[in-house]
């Protein structure tokens, strides 16, 4: 997303690209791996309202619905491509997920309504500013305890991992990921008033070095003062 709440970054950069998105990921980002890590580290249980914020292609979104059956899963995202290919990938799988189009600055759910939100490769695509927004918003729309989980491109653990980097800062912007080099999330996410923030793996791939963290909105008596 760009800084006008009514524009966004597309799938790798550009509308023409959203078909390939999937293959690529697939081949270029350890999918399989961090996205098993991501569901893992969230502890999705039977009855929690699960969000996954950016969700694109629906990718994730349906990977929760099928390895927790019993949660009921969200996927939001702004650009109508991408869910188009989410809703097109849904018949034949048996699995119910609630896909809707919305920006992460302005989320159109009520206050204290999820337990998880889960995120994979959207964060790098706002502003500063719209990180803060969408932290903002997050933390909102969570319960008390709830937590937030997030798998991003994230500080270049080597040369190497810098240098491939360059290649999605091509695509998606080098304003908006300058944060991803800097790996300023845990930072930003404390700002926002998350607790337990944590950068939890780091996994090199062929784009640069892949980043998990996680988050808890503090549960009642717990939120820390703001002076």
């Amino acid at each position: 997303m760009k800084a006008l709440p009514n524009s966004y970054i597309p799938a790798l950069g550009h509308h023409w690209l959203t078909q390939f998105y999937d293959p690529i990921v697939r081949f270029t980002t350890r999918e399989s791996t961090f996205k098993a890590a991501l569901l893992r580290q969230g502890r999705i249980q039977a009855g929690h309202r699960v969000l996954d914020l950016g969700c694109g292609t629906g990718t994730l979104a349906l990977l929760v619905k099928q390895t927790s059956p019993a949660a009921e899963v969200f996927g939001l995202d702004a650009d109508g491509r991408a869910l188009q290919l989410a809703r097109a990938k849904m018949p034949g799988t048996g699995l119910e997920v609630q896909l809707d189009q919305g920006f992460a600055s302005a989320l159109p759910y009520a206050s204290a309504s999820f337990d998880r939100v889960l995120s994979s490769l959207f964060f790098h695509h706002l502003s500063s500013q719209l990180k803060d927004q969408a932290m903002l918003e997050v933390l909102r729309v969570l319960r008390p305890g709830g937590e937030f989980h997030i798998a991003d491109w994230g500080r270049p653990t080597s040369a190497a991992m810098r240098f491939a980097f360059v290649g999605i800062q091509m695509l998606d912007g080098f304003a908006t990921t300058r944060d991803s080099v800097m790996g300023v999330l845990p930072e930003l996410l404390s700002l926002a008033r998350f607790e337990t923030v944590e950068l939890t793996h780091n996994y090199s791939t062929l784009f640069g070095t892949l980043s998990l963290y996680r988050a808890r909105k503090p549960r009642a008596g717990e939120r820390r003062n703001h002076s």
